[in-house]
């Protein structure tokens, strides 16, 4: 009989134990406890991470400075990072479909992530044998580009997902991708679409056409790969696959896509947009704003330069400058291999407003940027007679006036004894003639008249700014004079007596269209208008009859004067119609001279021939207008021989009468 204690053991229940799924949801609570929370701890440190997006709905880029030419045209930036901000609206469609065809397809239907893309991304990489396609999406580019460092690592990864996530929650579509095509790189220095366009093809975005298009979209991947001006049999393959994704989207139809790959691209030669048309003003322009501005707003905030240049003056005068110089480098090879390169400068201004057309600085400027129009002072030799002639056209002279071209002879320590260019002498000469023929002798003599102080003084009244010599080598251009000076001096005579500074800036704003600064013209009489209009006329006679004749072959009324220096150092010629005012210098930097006969008739006048018949084809030709005090009379006309060269009809004040005890016969 068993015990009591034994009967009572043997009933109580047995315990159960954990069946092997209990077991397991244990270890997996345990394993979610285990990884989950660290995780879980990341997650959140990361968040506290990653950086606010905030900052992206007021999208604000680092842009350049534009500088803009009269109409418009994109000249010059001044970047530290080149990009110019365009609206999603100046894009044409088919641009926008090409980069979401070729880098993220199903952007418009993913939340900032696309699995699926990845997937295919690898896929093709992995048929292809090398990197063709990427994974990440437009919005995964735009958080990598704005928002997080250049580190390739996991966890800049996993940041990059949460912030594009974010990023599409917060943006719509349309924001997204006005970011992203303004703000990738595409190589040479071009962020942005609208750079890329400039740098790659020389033309605004709206322009681009499909195979262009094409090729831009493809460059992001990898722009150095794939550049055009460094490989383009690389950069046509990558076109060919924007294309062919373009057409596999439905965006383009195959033959488009064929006909867009056979098209062959024209790229532009200097992807310096600066260097291309005018380089020297576009240095003035930087000058002037790092002094107005300081350069880290003027590199950065996206200021707009309204500039005054026309591009065809200005095209003309490039033209201009570089055919003439190379013809005179030729002359002077033919006689004298190896020599210094011959230079040339030259400026053109709009009469009225002091608007500068063209400014040419030198021919070319990746060789010397230094600018002969502002920075170089040489001697405008018999150019400058014209101002000593008006002072004394102020002073009571008239065209009419004679004075006696005989020999002169200056003692002292170091004797002078000027002649003439041709070294003849013509007795009593009219100052018509004498100008015309450009007399030394009587220029001199017209200076002792009127006084060396009078003269430097009227000159500057004119514009000129630089020292002048106060002795009587001032009537033959002797003193060191920038071709800006020489071209506001004689703008006066055109514009009535009136000087007017030039200037080559119309308006500055910032990014927002807020005006920053605006031209105020600076317009002061200086002279009489009747003195003014007696010396166009004259300088007129200098195209007709003296050493300005090429001009007549543009055949509209047109005024000025050459000036040639001791031994051919410089040659000039400053001349004007009723509109526009221009100048050209042209010399050896280092004094050398330019050869036997390279006189400003045959050196720098062809210069100005030519840019004023390219220039000037849509400009009127048009009479200098004549002042109510003016008369004209007949007079003997200034042919190398006054006896036999016919009459002219001259300009005179009221009467053409000579004043008693005009005519000077001392020496």
């Amino acid at each position: 009989m068993a015990s009591p204690s034994s009967s009572k053991r043997s009933r109580r229940p047995a315990k159960k134990r954990p069946s092997w799924i209990s077991r397991i949801v244990l270890l997996v609570i345990l394993l979610v406890i285990l990884v989950g929370t660290p995780l879980g701890l990341y997650y959140g440190i990361l968040l506290y991470q990653i950086p606010d997006i905030t900052s992206l709905k007021d999208y604000q880029p680092a842009l350049a400075t534009r500088i803009l030419a009269e109409e418009g045209t994109l000249i010059g930036l001044l970047f530290q990072e080149k990009r110019i901000l365009v609206p999603l609206s100046d894009l044409p469609p088919l641009l926008i479909q090409a980069f979401i065809a070729s880098e993220d397809s199903r952007f418009f239907k993913h939340r900032g992530l696309d699995f699926l893309s990845i997937l295919r991304a690898v896929l093709k990489n992995i048929w292809a044998g090398e990197i063709v396609q990427g994974g990440s999406t437009i919005t995964q580019q735009v958080t990598k580009s704005l928002l997080l460092t250049p580190e390739k690592s996991y966890s800049r990864k996993i940041k990059e997902a949460l912030l594009a996530y974010r990023l599409d929650q917060n943006l719509s579509k349309e924001e997204i991708l006005f970011i992203y095509l303004n703000q990738i790189y595409f190589g040479h220095g071009a962020y942005g679409i609208e750079a890329a366009a400039q740098t790659y093809f020389g033309k605004k975005a709206r322009h681009l056409s499909l195979s262009e298009c094409a090729l831009l979209a493809g460059l992001p991947q990898a722009p150095s790969r794939y550049s055009p001006l460094l490989h383009p049999k690389k950069a046509k393959e990558r076109q060919r696959y924007v294309l062919t994704r373009m057409a596999e989207e439905g965006f383009i139809s195959e033959i488009e896509a064929l006909q867009a790959a056979g098209i062959p691209l024209a790229f532009t030669k200097n992807t310096n947009l600066n260097q291309l048309l005018a380089p020297h003003l576009i240095d003035m322009i930087r000058k002037f704003l790092f002094q107005a501005w300081g350069s880290d707003r003027v590199l950065n905030a996206g200021l707009v330069v309204q500039t005054t240049l026309d591009p065809l003056f200005q095209e003309a005068a490039l033209a201009a400058v570089k055919n003439g110089t190379a013809q005179i480098q030729k002359r002077r090879h033919n006689t004298s291999p190896g020599q210094n390169p011959v230079e040339g400068a030259l400026l053109c201004i709009e009469g009225a407003s002091g608007a500068v057309k063209a400014l040419v600085g030198g021919k070319d400027y990746s060789l010397t940027e230094f600018n002969r129009v502002v920075q170089s002072r040489r001697q405008p030799g018999s150019a400058f007679k014209p101002i000593i002639y008006s002072a004394a056209i102020d002073k009571g002279f008239t065209p009419a006036t004679e004075l006696n071209d005989a020999p002169l002879s200056f003692g002292g320590p170091v004797p002078w004894h000027p002649q003439n260019f041709d070294l003849q002498f013509l007795g009593p000469t009219t100052l018509r003639t004498a100008l015309i023929q450009s007399r030394n002798i009587v220029s001199i003599k017209i200076l002792q008249r009127i006084g060396v102080n009078y003269a430097v003084d009227y000159a500057k009244r004119l514009g000129i700014t630089s020292a002048l010599y106060p002795n009587l080598s001032l009537a033959l251009g002797a003193s060191g004079i920038s071709l800006w000076e020489m071209v506001t001096a004689y703008n006066c005579f055109p514009n009535g007596g009136r000087r007017v500074s030039p200037y080559y800036i119309k308006r500055i704003t910032d990014r927002t269209g807020r005006v920053l600064y605006e031209h105020q013209p600076k317009i002061e009489p200086v002279l009489d208008p009747d003195s003014a209009y007696i010396m166009t006329h004259l300088l007129e006679g200098v195209v007709k009859e003296g050493t300005g004749w090429r001009l007549k072959a543009l055949g509209r009324p047109v005024a000025g004067k050459t000036g040639t220096t001791n031994e051919f150092r410089d040659a000039w010629f400053i001349g004007f119609t009723p509109q526009v005012t221009a100048g050209v210098w042209v010399g050896i930097d280092d004094l050398t001279p330019l050869g036997q006969g390279e006189t400003g008739a045959q050196a720098a006048g062809p210069i100005f021939l030519e840019f004023f018949q390219k220039a000037l084809t849509a400009v009127p030709a048009l009479d200098f207008p004549v002042p109510p005090g003016i008369v004209f009379q007949p007079m003997k006309g200034a042919g190398k021989d006054p006896r036999n060269s016919g009459l002219v009809m001259e300009a005179f004040k009221g009467a053409p009468e000579k004043p008693a005890g005009e005519t000077d016969w001392e020496h």
